[in-house]
């Protein structure tokens, strides 16, 4: 089961493990409590959910891209 929830996890951005390593919460209370908010609020977390994916990986892109202040 960890190995699945870990292809899921990376399949899908990283954003709720990311979430929960930031705020100190596991990362499957995080995916719970999204799933949740998404049945309730019918699905607006989604947007949310790919804002922070799409920040994530501008941030791992500009991470990769100058590693020093040197590298222009």
């Amino acid at each position: 089961m960890k190995r699945l929830t870990d292809f899921i996890e990376k399949q899908s951005f990283g954003v709720c493990n990311a979430v929960g390593n930031r705020l100190g919460f596991s990362s499957s209370s995080v995916r719970l409590s999204f799933v949740y908010a998404s049945f309730f609020t019918f699905g607006s977390p989604i947007v949310l959910y790919f804002a922070l994916a799409f920040w994530m990986n501008v941030r791992r892109a500009m991470r990769q891209q100058r590693s020093t202040v040197w590298d222009l």
